[in-house]
């Protein structure tokens, strides 16, 4: 069970009613308040929570329209993200309580501050190595505009200037990072045909292939569903289409593929995660064609290259710089 749905279960009586679980993690905290309903962003953790508790969960950016008389918010990575769900949640329960639940690593303490405009914030429980906080919504605000809330900026590539927009929460909030930035400096010479940016985050690297190679089938795909949200505007921005899916990891792209491209995060919050650019590494060979390449950015120190000869082919590097290598590999 997570430390965080622990510290809830130590107070059962808070959570007995119709309530509202946003940010839940996949265990059997829904098994424990069989009257709770979830709400995910996370496709894999949706994944998991539907196969256990069918129908109970739902996935996307914003909250289930069904009616709640609670909810509890489990903090997420960023700061803007919490601030979007806090309103969002807030602008439901006029009157009502919502709760805030996190690690204490993860700034739960100063988190709890952004739940000031909605009323007095109260510390229930210290446990766990996390906090639980409640507040009851004296008022609540207007149900937030998430679009609104999207930060805009501009590319200028040698095609022309490419328009990103970015939702709070995902992967470089309104800004180009540098991984991405070498990434984009390397698209020659990519094979034709069926290509996937895998975790396309904002969907910079999906919309500035499918403009500089507009006969290419481009797939975007990310774990997050404000991330699939935020490739979409972006795509829509600039006249482009693409397809855009939600899914946990490489085990939900497309077979057949002619190339891979990415600049795959390996920070989730506090927690240093390599896992899902690992197994990408393992499995891209399942579904690239015979022929097709795997092209990556990732920090210079995390050593890749030998795991992608591993199970890929010879690997070199394209380019570095700015802490960063581009690696490349062709399926045997």
């Amino acid at each position: 069970m997570d430390p965080r749905s622990e510290v809830l279960l130590r107070q059962p009586e808070l959570f007995t009613g119709n309530l509202l679980l946003a940010g839940l993690p996949a265990d059997d905290l829904l098994g424990q308040l069989p009257a709770a309903n979830g709400w995910s962003w996370h496709a894999g953790e949706q994944a998991t929570l539907e196969a256990r508790f069918a129908g109970r969960s739902q996935f996307g950016v914003t909250p289930p329209s069904a009616m709640f008389d609670a909810a509890v918010l489990f903090l997420p990575k960023s700061r803007e993200l919490t601030d979007y769900l806090l309103n969002a949640l807030a602008a439901r329960l006029q009157g009502r309580e919502l709760f805030l639940v996190g690690e204490k690593r993860s700034g739960i303490e100063r988190a709890a501050k952004q739940l000031m405009p909605f009323g007095k914030p109260c510390k229930l429980d210290s446990a766990r190595h996390c906090q639980l906080w409640q507040v009851t919504v004296a008022q609540a605000p207007a149900a937030p505009d998430l679009e609104a809330l999207a930060q805009r900026y501009q590319l200028e590539l040698a095609d022309g200037p490419l328009t990103v927009i970015s939702l709070p929460g995902v992967f470089s909030h309104g800004r180009l990072d540098r991984g991405t930035a070498l990434l984009l400096q390397h698209l020659d010479k990519l094979p034709s045909g069926h290509v996937l940016d895998f975790g396309c985050g904002a969907g910079v690297l999906g919309a500035a292939l499918k403009r500089r190679f507009p006969h290419n089938q481009i797939s975007m795909l990310d774990v997050d569903a404000f991330a699939a949200a935020s490739s979409r505007l972006t795509l829509a921005a600039n006249g482009l289409e693409a397809e855009v899916l939600t899914g946990d990891g490489i085990d939900a792209a497309p077979s057949g593929l002619n190339a891979i491209l990415s600049n795959p995060p390996f920070h989730e919050g506090v927690h240093t995660d390599y896992l899902a650019t690992e197994n990408l590494l393992r499995q891209a060979v399942k579904h690239l064609k015979p022929g097709g390449e795997l092209r990556l950015v990732a920090n210079s120190f995390l050593k890749y290259q030998p795991l992608i000869e591993e199970h890929l082919g010879p690997c070199r590097i394209l380019g570095e710089g700015q802490g960063f290598r581009i690696y490349q590999a062709k399926r045997r």
